[in-house]
């Protein structure tokens, strides 16, 4: 058939308007995608209408039935009937010139969809009181208004409850999951509605039993800690370090936990923008640059993060879920992010979190539970230590194979002698690996105010044992040295800047146009890390040197890492990464090994050394350096409390 014949068999469609009913129930498809959507735009209503105490209640998922109670200002009749009218909304008003600004928002809602939409597609029902003035009722059923009519209502605020959803478009039924899965997302959006606001009490029922009840707290630091730790757990509340930070006119506050408080999901990671939850790309991108010293790829800190700035700087009206934002200057905001998250980590200095301590004793307990009889042949001597080979370390404090590897230097050097350090009453039988020192050799110091205490003595030659004035201290010698090594070879590469090795035949990388113009716009900052690249052409750029720690590397993959990081995220990455890596396996190779012995005064200059390094609570990979053990919960292992 000719394309003539197919044009004159289809004329040309006629254009026309779509009635209100139809147009309701396209749109509500953008802002109601399930149960969880229809609470979270009415609790944001609810805040904005200035609630310090919202109650939602489910029933099978928010399939049948769902209600948010709240005691706000509350809708008059004529409020109520403008509010089931598309866009119409009290979060905007116009400027003398009769213009409204979509550029400096600052209410959770303001499009005037939720409410219309909910309408088109369920059984909407509205019962409103304003302080002082009667209760109504409206009604709103597959977009047929009812009301407002007279009604009773307690106290003053407003009752939604929405029936049946997706009964007047039934084919959006079988895209929503089970009631379970149904019922935890609405739990989560509820979760990150309470993180933002501490102030207001959040209470959730669900098939008449309370899933949670959050009280309102106090307008103050400690209030929101609490409600973070009432959301994410005691144990991130007992584990978070503050963050207050200005830069500009944004002001990020927060909390972030110790790296040693970490996950195998980044699913504990929460911003919010002037009190909104949102999702977006640059938090996962600042936090993993924030961490990348003290976790290992496959692990995730918990962080929540309140960013507030002028709503100016901050595009909200992106998407109609307003889930995501547009930052004016996303750099300033990344770099605000990861300077106040290692602010913070370096405040913190040798801290631990208390889950190492509290999984320890819960393991104590557990095996002395399982085992009521005495222990029988459950010990094993080991070798003795005479004859023992040490490691290959200079009294100088530098590791031969490594001379960036700075140790502690204590005041005697590292033990090479290989003399037994078993006492006379031990002559002639096998004991354990746990250290002792003749009484000549082995003063006991008190551990007067220091936070690790004064060492003790030295188990299976890997782990220092250290007494404090209310417990005990278990370090790891190896991942205690390693974060010291380290923390000293960044300090080095820093004060020295990272040298370069020209490449013997220059090489050419081709990229698209946008990423090489990105890469070149930065070329002053790689050329810092000893990556230096010049523009080759449209669409390519010539690499002339690299960084000398990275030894031989593959160019090509290396930039073009960079490209897809300046890409996504607007920050350069990969090398700054690589870079960290390198050192950290060079401190890991360089440092005291497991194994190796170690005298007592070496023993407290490196807990000395760890109490005056920020960062020495953990390794380089997110492990704990060590354990404390408080004496209370040792006297309670033993019965004694």
């Amino acid at each position: 058939m000719s394309a003539t014949a197919r044009k004159s068999d289809n004329p040309r469609p006629a254009i026309h308007r779509l009635p209100p009913d139809a147009v309701n129930r396209i749109a509500a498809g953008e802002v109601i995608e399930r149960p969880a959507a229809v609470i979270k735009e009415l609790v944001e209503n609810s805040l904005d209408a200035g609630a310090t105490r919202i109650e939602i209640d489910i029933r099978d998922g928010g399939k049948a039935s769902m209600s948010v109670t709240d005691n706000g200002c509350g809708m008059d009749d004529a409020s109520m009937l403008l509010a089931i009218e598309r866009h119409a909304t009290s979060k905007l008003s116009p400027s003398d010139a009769g213009d409204y600004d979509l550029t400096n928002i600052a209410t959770m809602g303001f499009r005037g969809e939720a409410l219309p939409s909910i309408g088109a597609v369920a059984r909407l029902d509205i019962l409103s009181r304003p302080e002082g003035l009667n209760a109504a009722k409206l009604s709103v059923h597959g977009g047929k208004v009812d009301g407002p009519a007279p009604a009773a209502f307690a106290g003053h605020g407003t009752r939604i409850e929405v029936r049946d959803l997706f009964y007047a478009t039934p084919a959006r039924l079988k895209f929503l999951k089970t009631d379970r899965a149904e019922t935890m997302a609405i739990s989560e959006v509820l979760k990150k509605l309470a993180m933002a606001r501490h102030d207001v009490g959040f209470a959730l029922s669900s098939n008449g039993r309370r899933m949670f009840d959050y009280k309102a707290e106090p307008d103050t630091r400690e209030g929101a800690l609490a409600r973070q730790a009432a959301v994410m757990g005691r144990d991130f509340g007992d584990n978070a370090l503050t963050l207050d930070t200005m830069r500009e006119d944004a002001r990020l506050t927060g909390f972030a936990g110790l790296p040693t408080f970490n996950r195998g999901m980044p699913d504990k990671q929460f911003l919010f923008v002037n009190g909104r939850p949102v999702k977006d790309r640059l938090i996962v991108g600042a936090i993993r640059g924030a961490y990348a010293d003290f976790l290992a790829r496959d692990r995730h800190p918990a962080v929540t993060l309140f960013l507030d700035m002028p709503p100016s700087q901050v595009d909200v009206n992106v998407h109609p879920a307003k889930t995501e934002v547009r930052f004016r200057d996303a750099g300033m905001v990344r770099g605000l992010i990861v300077s106040a998250l290692r602010h913070a980590l370096a405040e913190a200095g040798h801290r631990a979190s208390t889950t190492v301590s509290g999984y320890a004793l819960g393991r104590m307990r557990a095996e002395d539970q399982q085992s009521a009889a005495p222990l029988q042949g459950s010990y094993q001597p080991q070798q003795r230590y005479g004859g023992a080979s040490p490691q290959s370390f200079r009294r100088d404090g530098f590791s031969r194979d490594n001379p960036f590897a700075e140790s502690f230097a204590p005041p005697q050097g590292f033990e090479e002698n290989g003399e037994s350090f078993a006492g006379p009453a031990f002559a002639g039988m096998d004991t354990p690996t746990a250290r002792h020192e003749p009484e000549e050799y082995a003063p006991q110091e008190p551990p007067k105010n220091y936070p690790l205490g004064a060492a003790r003595a030295q188990l299976h030659e890997t782990y220092i044992v250290a007494q404090t004035q209310d417990g005990l201290v278990i370090v790891d010698q190896h991942a205690a040295h390693e974060r010291l090594v380290y923390e000293r070879m960044k300090k080095a590469l820093a004060q020295g800047g990272v040298a370069s090795q020209g490449l013997l035949i220059p090489e050419v990388v081709e990229l698209d146009q946008a990423e090489a113009d990105a890469l070149i716009d930065r070329a002053e900052e790689f050329a810092e890390l000893g990556l230096k690249l010049e523009p080759f052409g449209d669409g390519a750029v010539i690499v002339r040197e690299t960084p000398a720690l990275l030894g031989k590397t593959d160019v090509q993959a290396m930039v073009r890492s960079l490209a897809e990081e300046i890409s996504s995220l607007g920050e350069g990455l990969a090398l700054k990464e690589k870079l960290q890596e390198i050192c950290g396996n060079m401190a890991c190779r360089g440092s005291v090994r497991a194994g190796r012995r170690l005298t007592t005064e070496e023993m407290n200059a490196l807990l000395r050394q760890m109490e005056a390094t920020p960062y020495s609570g953990q390794c380089n990979h997110g492990r704990p350096t060590y354990v404390e053990l408080k004496l209370a919960d040792i006297e309670r292992l033993f019965g004694r409390r």
